[in-house]
């Protein structure tokens, strides 16, 4: 499956944004979908992900914050981000996993002036 995320730009922080990711063909078979982040010279990490089952994990850096939600019939996985602050810069990247395998997007830059 191929990944199309977009959503990214220049906002202050305490701003919001929402991220979208689209599939190219279904994702409800998924056993999880997922949003990472790489900010420059650090490891990517994990921002959230939607399991199988339905079962929502965020990143302790953006719980309460980040609100991932998913709409299948539309194959497109969503990020709401809100309250921004600088250290979420970082390009966002989506990823399916379906049948064990890693899709990954593109990544989409999201940058948080003070």
């Amino acid at each position: 499956v191929q990944l199309q995320a977009s959503g990214g730009g220049l906002v202050q922080a305490g701003g919001s944004l929402r991220l979208s990711c689209a599939a190219s063909r279904s994702i409800a078979s998924a056993s999880a979908m997922s949003w990472y982040r790489q900010a420059p010279g650090k490891q990517r990490e994990l921002v959230a992900q939607i399991t199988s089952g339905g079962y929502i994990n965020y990143g302790d850096s953006v719980k309460g914050r980040f609100t991932m939600s998913t709409v299948n019939t539309k194959n497109t996985v969503y990020l709401q981000m809100n309250s921004l602050k600088p250290e979420d810069t970082a390009v966002y990247y989506c990823n399916v996993r379906i049948w064990g395998m890693d899709s990954w997007g593109q990544g989409t830059e999201l940058t948080v002036s003070s």
